[in-house]
């Protein structure tokens, strides 16, 4: 019976994947663990892999083709077996996938008691054979694939992301002559239809504030030698900023939510995300539980997600699970702009750059470093008034922020 290969669902709000390359063409013969495909899901790159040996004897779908997740993409079987001319409905592809998919079994070396253990457990052979020569617990490790089917690119980040394999960012280069025509595609397609969906679906609501940043720069100063010995990295204006939004989060837990079918969420964890600018492109990896870190383990976790933003080596995990998004455009000379809010969040909150300007402080005109605070909300989740008191709540962190080193 052929096996089908399926579009991958790597998070809970991924509803679809793009087709990036076919390794494999139709005819082709193929093993386990062979990499058939390529797809883009979630602004980064995952390769799927072949759960059986065979010949390639059908591709539905062809590159730059967006794929709902879980859809039939093709199937491996034995050559010249009858498939489909077709893609299967969608809605019988779950179960189609328990029958045609089977997990593999375990090798003969391993021992009875992790076979057993391993029959219970839905991994591809790839990942079976890299867990086994590392010495990973497979029951230990989060799965990416089809109905939480461990892969090659999970072994891979429990390993370590820097020698990940996995993922790279796509974009299509922008930078062009003029008269040149750039075709939309990749990671700037993805955002291109995130953006669109998040404005026309949320109503967005922006509220705007001032915060004082003289005790901030204080603060900063200070640890700035405690904190780059303990880390080897230099503390950022931004860690202090995540901080503050973190403890807020905890004290409006209203705000860390999400809507979903007429159902607002209110999210158990604080994981917030940090716009990086790449090569043509943005991406938001995610520092998870961030109101349980303190300014140390924020700028060590900071400094390493936004390295592998920029390297292309993310994984999934590092982009999932996101309950806030902070977008800091404070490196330009932007006083305050209006950001997008990154769905299925509620809201976002933009940074403008610390300058100096003449503020009124107890009758008198002085000088004060200050930063502009944009927060971006969906009315559907909340009001004007609890997002204000939030954004209150972020401004008063950040003009005492000794409170948030208690």
């Amino acid at each position: 019976m052929a096996t089908a290969v399926f579009m991958p669902k790597l998070s809970m709000t991924m509803e679809t994947g793009t087709v990036i390359q076919w390794f494999k063409q139709e005819g082709d013969q193929v093993r386990e663990g062979d990499v058939l495909l390529e797809v883009l899901t979630d602004k980064i790159n995952i390769e799927v892999e072949s759960y059986t040996t065979g010949t390639l004897l059908k591709i539905y779908y062809g590159a730059d083709q967006v794929v709902p997740v879980n859809q039939v993409i093709g199937y491996v079987g034995e050559a010249n077996e009858n498939v489909p001319d077709t893609p299967p409905p969608l809605e019988s592809s779950a179960s189609q996938e328990e029958a045609a998919a089977p997990d593999a079994q375990p090798s003969k070396e391993e021992t009875q008691g992790s076979e057993a253990l391993d029959q219970k457990i839905r991994a591809t052979p790839v990942a079976r054979r890299m867990a086994r020569e590392n010495g990973i617990d497979l029951g230990q490790v989060s799965g990416s694939g089809p109905n939480g089917r461990v892969q090659k690119v999970d072994i891979e980040h429990a390993l370590s992301a820097n020698s990940a394999k996995a993922a790279s960012t796509r974009s299509v280069s922008v930078t062009s002559l003029p008269g040149q025509q750039v075709k939309v595609e990749g990671m700037r397609k993805v955002i291109a239809e995130r953006m669109v969906a998040s404005a026309y679906t949320a109503p967005h609501v922006t509220l705007s504030t001032e915060a004082d940043m003289s005790q901030v720069i204080e603060v900063r100063s200070t640890l700035l030698p405690t904190i780059e010995k303990l880390t080897g990295h230099r503390l950022s204006y931004t860690e202090i900023i995540i901080k503050a939004v973190a403890t807020a989060l905890s004290r409006h837990p209203k705000v860390n939510a999400s809507l979903k079918d007429d159902v607002i969420q209110l999210h158990e964890t604080i994981n917030i995300g940090v716009a990086v600018a790449v090569t043509d492109g943005l991406l938001v990896p995610v520092i998870k539980q961030a109101d349980q870190k303190g300014l140390a383990h924020l700028t060590t976790e900071t400094k390493r997600l936004a390295g592998l933003a920029r390297d292309g080596r993310l994984l999934p995990d590092d982009m999932r699970g996101g309950t806030f998004t902070i977008s800091n455009l404070g490196m330009y000379a932007i006083d305050v702009f209006t950001p997008i809010i990154n769905q299925p969040e509620s809201a976002i909150l933009g940074v403008g750059r610390i300058h100096e300007k003449p503020v009124g402080v107890n009758g008198q005109i002085v000088l004060r470093p200050m930063m502009s605070l944009s927060l971006s909300f969906d009315h559907r989740v909340m009001d004007g008034a609890p997002a204000a008191a939030f954004l209150q709540e972020i401004k008063e962190l950040l003009e005492s922020p000794y409170h948030l080193l208690a």
